[in-house]
């Protein structure tokens, strides 16, 4: 029974239900001091307790989608990881391979050309052998005849870590926002590719070209744009890709953008921070490399490097945000550069959560819309 299923909420729902109306039933036989009664109410009790809190723990998993699977729960996962030879794979279909296809749910219609298509495709790096699932959404006008010769735009959508890839789609809606904005006309069609930044789980590699290990940086800036202009038909000018990601994501939608201006127009960061942290997850990143530490401090970035030619946006609130004030001092560090391009979204109150992004994420696909082109 999978650990983000409804049967498993219920199961989890009914145990607790059912100790608890056990421990109100048996409560009287138990009143007694002896050693048996005494710990048959511990006993009762933690269990009561452990059911209530594996129902709630569930629920926000469901709701948040934080872990995707009991093994990726127990950091158990090993089905995708650094692939070191996928030449068969890479002679028989490409860089990337369309897995699947469906319509995107809350629109009206079923045709791809009324409501867009997203198909659930796997990557392989060429030059990182890195390999990856992902989602990709294609706007319904790339389904009609009109269209048939024009390229679109193009927007990486990174999830924070762990997550999950598919809580884009169905949790935050970016394929479903994309389409009802497109079709009022407060953005262009754009092509949307939806994918964790985790592409070496369970690792966090937060980006980072790592010394002997995943050349994630690489397949961001290299492996994926030349895997998706290879099977779409997406702008090839630097000025047609933009980067979208929330928190661990936003971090890196904003490292790519200023490390590589001339593959990523514009980088918007929900909820980011500026420096990469180093803890349990993460592992060495650096290797003792100081020069490779401070190129991914944003901070020092901003001091010591040439100013990039990209836009950037960032999110917080007043209230419930952890990096409120370094954001306001993220703005003020960028606009000092007098080139890079900074916006903002600071709500008054919201946690780092998905409701939160979900309020900031039609401003974001807007804010993004328009500082892509299609060729």
């Amino acid at each position: 029974m999978g650990l983000t299923s409804n049967k498993m909420l219920m199961l989890a729902v009914v145990l607790a239900v059912l100790l608890f109306v056990g421990t109100v039933w048996l409560w009287p036989q138990l009143a007694r001091r002896n050693w048996r009664a005494v710990s048959g109410r511990v006993g009762l009790l933690l269990a009561t307790q452990l059911a209530l809190f594996l129902c709630l723990g569930i629920g926000v998993n469901q709701a948040f989608g934080f872990y995707a699977s009991w093994a990726d729960l127990f950091g158990k996962e090993t089905d995708q990881g650094v692939v070191v030879d996928h030449t068969a794979r890479l002679g028989a279909g490409g860089p990337l391979q369309v897995m699947a296809a469906g319509p995107v749910q809350g629109l009206r219609g079923s045709r791809p050309s009324a409501t867009g298509q997203i198909q659930k495709v796997d990557i392989v790096g060429r030059t990182t052998h890195i390999a990856t699932p992902a989602y990709v959404y294609l706007p319904p006008e790339y389904f009609q005849p009109r269209y048939r010769a024009r390229t679109f735009p193009a927007a990486v959508v990174l999830t924070g870590y762990p997550g999950t890839a598919k809580a884009l789609v169905d949790k935050l809606h970016y394929p479903r926002t994309a389409g009802e904005l497109a079709k009022d006309g407060r953005m262009q069609p754009m092509i949307l590719v939806m994918m964790r930044p985790t592409v070496a789980p369970p690792r966090d590699t937060e980006c980072v070209d790592v010394p002997g290990g995943p050349q994630t940086e690489t397949f961001f800036a290299k492996d994926l744009p030349d895997a998706v202009l290879a099977h779409y038909r997406v702008g090839k000018k630097p000025g047609s890709w933009g980067i979208i990601g929330d928190s661990t994501g936003g971090y890196c939608a904003l490292k790519l953008a200023m490390h590589h201006p001339d593959v990523y127009a514009a980088g918007a960061g929900l909820s980011p921070y500026y420096k990469a942290p180093i803890d349990a997850t993460t592992g060495d990143l650096f290797r003792g490399d100081k020069a490779l530490r401070n190129r991914s401090d944003l901070w020092w970035y901003l001091k010591h490097q040439p100013a990039p030619d990209t836009s950037l946006l960032v999110s917080s609130s007043k209230i419930g945000e952890s990096n409120y004030k370094d954001t306001l001092k993220f703005i003020e560090r960028v606009r000092a550069t007098n080139l890079t391009r900074i916006s903002s979204i600071i709500l008054e109150s919201g946690g780092h959560n998905f409701n939160t992004w979900r309020r900031e994420i039609p401003g974001t696909l807007q804010w993004i819309s328009g500082r892509l082109s299609d060729r």
